[in-house]
């Protein structure tokens, strides 16, 4: 395998690019309202891999997968729940296929939507969901497994060891954040960068930072307190093309491809080894958040 592991490519310096947005781009190939995206790895496997296809054209060193709701407990809710491993399978395959032998599949893996505190389920539901997940992303073609979007400790540590334990990929973990009232970043449970860095490291995440919530402005502080917390652990970062503003019934994210990519020097500056973006961003985005990146390196 020609490209070798994250970490180490990280470790010789390179600051590495992810790929943006799947959901908006999905919209754009056809996806509708209330359709299961992760399903359309089976019934629409091309316009699942144009969207990957697009982020490698556009420079990405790595690109996730169809397969953020692809847990047993989001797919039910389509009667999807006996085709799990089938779909994720085919979301790693899909942008296997479009990576090629150069760059990486950092298989996309979201919340379940259950909470342990809540007891809609236990820590063994949310481990083997996670172990069958894991598995079948591994067998389709991951480098890489991309725990995001997350904000309970509970649960991304049950996803990790399932991940760690049942397939010999990489670990990415990364929370979303929000800033307080007082001026703090903290997830919707109150923990902080630097509890989120501090456990997921004990977990056994090989990289950990964050992702959505925020544009790469507040991205940047929110690195300094992971970066303080876990020194010498590689960052990855997806921010928003910007905060979100509602107009004519929608969420428009209003960061140009140059607006975004003139954060990178700051985001390297405080910690991240890893670029992408989240909502709202484009191929052209990561274009040029990858031409900045390497004219930094």
């Amino acid at each position: 395998m020609s490209r070798g592991r994250i970490t180490d490519a990280v470790k010789s310096g390179r600051i590495l690019v992810s790929d943006g947005a799947w959901g908006t781009f999905l919209q754009q190939q056809g996806l509708k309202p209330g359709e299961c995206p992760e399903e359309w790895c089976l019934s629409n496997r091309q316009a699942v891999y144009n969207v990957a296809k697009s982020y490698i054209e556009a420079g990405a060193d790595m690109i996730q997968t169809n397969s953020f709701g692809g847990s047993r407990y989001k797919l039910e809710h389509f009667d999807l729940a006996d085709k799990v491993a089938q779909i994720n399978e085919s979301a790693a395959n899909i942008s296997r296929e479009a990576a090629g032998n150069e760059r990486w599949v950092i298989a996309s893996v979201g919340p379940t939507g259950k909470m342990l505190m809540m007891d809609d389920v236990t820590e063994l539901d949310l481990y083997e969901a996670f172990q069958v997940q894991t598995s079948a992303l591994e067998k389709g073609g991951a480098d890489a497994i991309c725990i995001e979007t997350m904000f309970a400790l509970d649960e991304i540590t049950q996803a990790i060891k399932a991940a760690k334990e049942n397939t010999e990929c990489e670990i990415i973990a990364t929370f979303t954040f929000e800033l307080t009232p007082k001026g703090e970043y903290r997830t919707m449970m109150g923990t902080t960068p630097a509890e989120f860095a501090r456990t997921v490291i004990n977990a056994g995440a090989d990289i950990i930072g964050t992702n959505c919530g925020n544009g790469s402005e507040r991205m940047v502080e929110i690195i300094k307190e992971i970066k303080q917390s876990a020194p010498v652990t590689p960052i990855l970062v997806h921010s928003n093309a910007g905060l979100p503003k509602y107009i004519d019934g929608a969420d428009v994210f209003p960061e140009s491809p140059d607006e975004m990519a003139s954060f990178v020097p700051s985001l390297v500056e405080a910690g991240a080894n890893i670029i992408g973006g989240c909502c709202g961003s484009t191929p052209e985005h990561i274009s040029r958040i990858k031409k900045v990146a390497s004219s930094m390196e």
